[in-house]
């Protein structure tokens, strides 16, 4: 029966594994959960989505006709020969004309170019790109909260292993203190030991503060104040999976949100550059008004008189603005090719992130065998380099190197080990996982 790592076929990629079954740790699982419902990147990624789609309504109620109340007073002079005289006789002078109007008027531009129609495949081709950007922002989330909780793990063991060196470190620095009273070692002996257990002392601090940090980022990652944060099983005890399926390579990036972010891109930049080319050719507007119009404002309402049906069309044609077209032709023709280079950059960089941390996941994997059976040498040298100083046939330089190299073999086997449960998250975010 495969592990939830495993793939049941050749087409499928741990990318397609929900964040829930990919990691095996409860502790881990409620933490993302946590994550991602508060953290408040994610939360403003998401507002972007309703941005871009208020913005797509408006793009679409553009092809509809617009339907308006309208109150209009039109005024102006004419010459009084053109109203046959004045009370005074005198043709000479100008008089006011006024004329009201109350009614509906609607308005809908022919969108004959598909200027409008390229405007709105845009937008919609943005909303669904400010989608995948809440897509990408979630796996990183998720990948990050993974990243800082084994690193957590990693720096509980490393405190362990420390603690368990120092104790070592106390009882040989009693011995060569008891040996020097039996004069049987050197005041230069006690210094060298008590200086070793100062370093070690001091390396547990220094890895406290760093726990004390990465709890402090994690917290901030869940959208929340600084507190401590529960662990699952050790680092040691996390289970890892015996295989990683990446997926064929044709469907290998076909689930990650900046790729399909970019193609979304690539899309709405090809329909403004169609509807900018469209800006060149005339548009056609049709007006119709239907309401009550008089030249006497106590008049306005009198039915029939003042009924008015009417209809309003004109063809506008750009004269004067060719060169501002044409720059912003070539404006949105540069943003299509940049579109696609960035298109092409990232699927490279996907490749590129997929195929380094698989190498890195079996890398570490051989890396952290070796450094195991490494540690156990020394461990098993540090207490044979304590008996043979106590029957005098090693020297206490030699007990203080067994004592240095175990820690230290100690300390890089931990570091390989979280280094494989990184290099495995990496993967899975490389992949487009995390965002189900």
């Amino acid at each position: 029966m495969p592990t939830a790592f495993e793939a049941e076929g050749d087409s499928v990629s741990i990318g397609d594994i929900a964040w829930q079954d990919f990691f095996s740790d409860s502790v881990l699982v409620a933490l993302i959960d946590t994550g991602i419902s508060r953290n408040l990147d994610r939360l403003s990624a998401v507002q972007r989505i309703e941005i871009a789609r208020a913005n797509y309504n408006i793009r679409r109620g553009a092809l509809l006709p617009s339907l308006d109340g309208r109150y209009r007073l039109r005024s102006g002079n004419i010459r009084n020969n053109a109203l046959r005289g004045t009370i005074n006789g005198d043709d000479n002078v100008d008089a006011q004309t006024a004329q009201w109007f109350v009614g509906l008027q609607s308005t809908w531009e022919a969108d004959i170019w598909g200027r409008l129609r390229s405007q709105r495949e845009a937008s919609y081709a943005r909303f669904l790109a400010t989608e995948q950007g809440v897509h990408l922002v979630t796996t990183s989330i998720v990948a990050e909260i993974a990243r800082l909780y084994y690193e957590l793990l990693g720096l509980d063991y490393e405190l362990k292993a420390i603690g368990r060196n120092i104790r070592l470190q106390e009882v040989g620095q009693e011995v060569i203190q008891i040996q020097k009273i039996g004069g049987r070692a050197t005041e230069l002996a006690v210094q060298q030991f008590q200086a070793q257990l100062l370093r070690t002392r001091s390396l547990e601090y220094e890895r406290r503060q760093r726990l004390v940090e990465v709890e402090n980022q994690l917290n901030l990652l869940l959208g929340r104040f600084p507190q401590t944060i529960e662990r699952g099983d050790s680092l040691a005890a996390q289970q890892l999976p015996e295989f990683v399926d990446a997926g064929v390579p044709t469907d290998l990036l076909r689930r990650r949100p900046d790729v399909q972010q970019a193609e979304l891109a690539l899309v709405a930049a090809r329909a403004d550059v169609d509807a900018a080319r469209a800006a060149f050719f005339p548009s056609l507007t049709f007006t119709p008004y239907m309401g009550f119009q008089s030249d006497n404002l106590s008049a306005l309402f009198t039915t029939p008189e003042s009924l008015v049906l009417g209809l309003l069309n004109g063809i506008t044609a750009p004269i004067f603005q060719q060169n501002r077209i044409e720059a912003e032709y070539s404006q949105m023709v540069a943003e299509n090719m940049q579109s696609f280079y960035d298109y092409q950059q990232a699927i490279l960089i996907g490749y590129q992130e997929v195929l380094t941390s698989l190498q890195r996941v079996e890398n570490f994997r051989q890396a952290y065998e070796l450094r195991q059976q490494e540690a156990d040498v020394l461990l098993a040298a540090v207490s044979t380099s304590n008996d043979l100083f106590a029957a005098g046939y090693a020297t206490y330089l030699e007990v203080i190197t067994a004592q240095e190299r175990v820690l230290e073999a100690e300390l890089g086997m931990i570091n390989t080990r979280r280094e494989i449960f990184l290099a495995l998250t990496s993967l899975y975010q490389s992949l487009g996982g995390g965002w189900q």
